[in-house]
This record gives structure tokens, sequence and C-alpha cells, in this order.
């Protein structure tokens, strides 16, 4: 049994507190008082929920605690875009990134400490796999930034951040529910999109529920060698058996393309991509290699871009180039995580 109520499905939430409730004799009403502050109108600490009664909020603190995330670091982009490095209970660190765009407010959240997969242009790569996160971790970025401001709650939330998804699937699929349920966050299916390179079982398990959720699948190649050499987990999940699998996917996915100089930039793979996302039905976001975030590669350059996405569009694709947010900050995934763990190095090792 879960040690905390953020861990569940809110709906079995709910029935949990209704039993414990009623096991103390107090008015039905009290289960749906006290199930609000868990996502709805959230509090940090059950002592902050002063519409209950002193005793009630100290034995739900004994009963029910709520873990937090601690914001360790928080950087901010002069163009508005804001990355957080949340410390966990056992040391670990994810981190998440706000990227506020007009009305819209996209949170980027991570599903794992780490990541076993390796990718050559991912920074978190680097840092190997840690562990997965519980599914309150993960919903608990969205909770902490409600927290400090209500108004920032995120209007999107994509799991692109540190980790793979899809190997985290219970986790990641109890997050799902609890940011989607009207007496969760209530944030609707059509904006979480789920990032994944391809894990095929679990992208099987994703397109069996029944919510509109949205897929990305990392494609980042467009030949099997290609990707081979970008992303290891090509030798696990081929990229033919990954787009078998997303032909079964009934809603409609994104390909995410980070365009890489010389690598897989040119007019002969932007001519492949374009087929397979004709083949599909898919919609492609170019994304510019972020700077730092992989020593030894380098960004194609914005003139090539253009070309690359002018070219799809011209045979009917539909490609969105996406610029690189936070430049100024380490805004690409795991970055911030690598600086810091450097800094910490720098400081324990004494000086020669």
């Amino acid at each position: 049994m879960s040690a905390t109520l953020l861990d569940l499905a809110p709906k079995e939430a709910l029935a949990r507190l209704q039993k414990w409730t009623k096991g103390r004799g107090l008015p039905s009403y009290r289960a749906g008082q006290i199930h609000r502050r868990l996502w709805i109108a959230p509090v940090g600490s059950w002592a902050e929920a002063t519409e209950l009664p002193a005793p009630l909020r100290q034995e739900l603190a004994a009963a029910f605690p709520l873990p937090r995330l601690e914001a360790q670091t928080l950087q901010q982009s002069t163009d508005g875009t804001r990355k957080y490095l949340w410390r966990l209970a056992d040391g670990e660190a994810v981190e998440s990134v706000l990227i506020p765009s007009g009305k819209r407010r996209t949170l980027c959240i991570s599903s794992q400490a780490g990541c076993a997969l390796g990718c050559v242009f991912c920074a978190t790569g680097r840092m190997g796999f840690r562990r997965n996160l519980d599914a309150w971790e993960i919903v608990g970025q969205v909770r902490e930034i409600v927290l400090a401001t209500p108004d920032d709650k995120p209007t999107n939330v994509v799991f692109m951040g540190m980790g793979e998804p899809l190997l985290n699937w219970p986790a990641v699929s109890s997050a799902l529910t609890i940011l989607n349920d009207p007496t969760g966050l209530g944030i609707g299916a059509r904006h979480i999109t789920v990032s994944t390179v391809g894990i095929v079982p679990a992208m099987a398990d994703l397109a069996k529920r029944p919510e509109q959720f949205r897929l990305a699948i990392s494609l980042h190649a467009t030949t099997p060698e290609l990707r081979r050499s970008l992303m290891p987990i090509q030798k696990k999940y081929g990229m033919d058996e990954v787009l078998r699998a997303a032909r079964a996917f009934r809603k409609r996915i994104t390909f995410e393309y980070v365009l890489i100089a010389g690598r897989n930039d040119s007019d002969a793979d932007a001519d492949r991509l374009t087929k397979l996302a004709r083949e599909l039905g898919a919609h492609v976001n170019l994304l510019p290699l972020h700077p730092g975030g992989a020593p030894g590669l380098a960004p194609t350059p914005a003139p090539r871009i253009r070309a690359f996405a002018e070219r799809m569009r011209n045979q009917g694709v539909e490609a969105v180039l996406r610029r690189s947010r936070g430049l100024d900050i380490d805004a690409a995934c795991g970055q911030l995580f690598v600086e810091m763990e450097r800094r910490k190095r720098a400081v324990a090792e004494p000086t020669p």
C-alpha cells in the first residue's frame, strides 16, 4: 500500500479517505474537503488546511504525509524560461523546465533520475541511470509549481525531461491519470505528451488507454544505421519496429528530430523524414541541438535548418521549427544537473 495519497489515482485516494474518515466517525463531507487539498487546491502540509480542525490536521499528518520536492536550484532565462533542479529525499535530483508562451505554459517533466539510453546528443545520458521516479515525484514537479504560484499552473505537460518515460511505465501511467483527472490536476489529455525513443511494449500499453494523450517519438535519424550511431536503443527496438508500433496508435503522433550539423541534416534526410511522416500522418518538430548539451556535436546552422523545414513543407508535411529556449541558462535536458555536479566536485577536490 502506498505511503502517500499523492501516489494514487484521485478516485482511489478519495476512496481511501472515505474509509479513513468513516472509521473515525467524521462527517461524510470531510473526505471531500481533505481530498481537494491534494490536487485541486493543494497544500504543502496539512497544517495549511485551516478549514479543518487542528486535531484532524495532526491526524492527517501522521496518517497521510505529503512528501515534497525541494527546489535546490532555479534558473530564470531572459526569455521567461525557468529551469528547476529538484532534490529528492534520497539525494538524487531531477529537472523540469517551464516554458511560457502567451497564455500557454508548458512544463517539461522528468520520469527518471538519469537515463540508461545514452543518446549521444543528450546531457542526461552522460549521468547514467540512477532510478525510476515514483508517481508522486513525477506529478510533484507540477504540484510544487502550483504550490509556489497558483497562476503558474502549467496548461501543457510534456514528458521530455530526464529519463525515458516508457521505461517507467507503471509510475508514468499513474502520473498521467493524476495529471488528467478533473479531481486531480485537470489538464486535458490532448495537452499532455509522452515522448519516447520507442519502447515498443509500453507504446502498446499507452495506445490502449482511452484518453487522447499525445505521443511523440524521438526519431532523430532517417536510416537505421544513422539512428544506431546516435541512439543505442536502435539495437533493441529498431526504427522499423518502432514505426510499426506507432501505426497502431490511434491518435496523431509527432516526430521529434534534433538537427545536428553534418549528421542528419542533408536534403536526403529531409526527403526520407518527409516520407516517414507522410506514411504515418505525423507532425514533425524540428529542434536545434541545444549548444552545450552534447560535447563534440554542433547545431545545424540556422539557414540550413530553415531550408530543411521548407523542403519538408514543400512536400506537404507539417514541419515546425522549435526555437531553442533558455539559451542563457542550462536548459537542455540534464545540463543543469551535470553543471551542479561539476561544481560540487570542484569544491570537493583540493587545489594542487
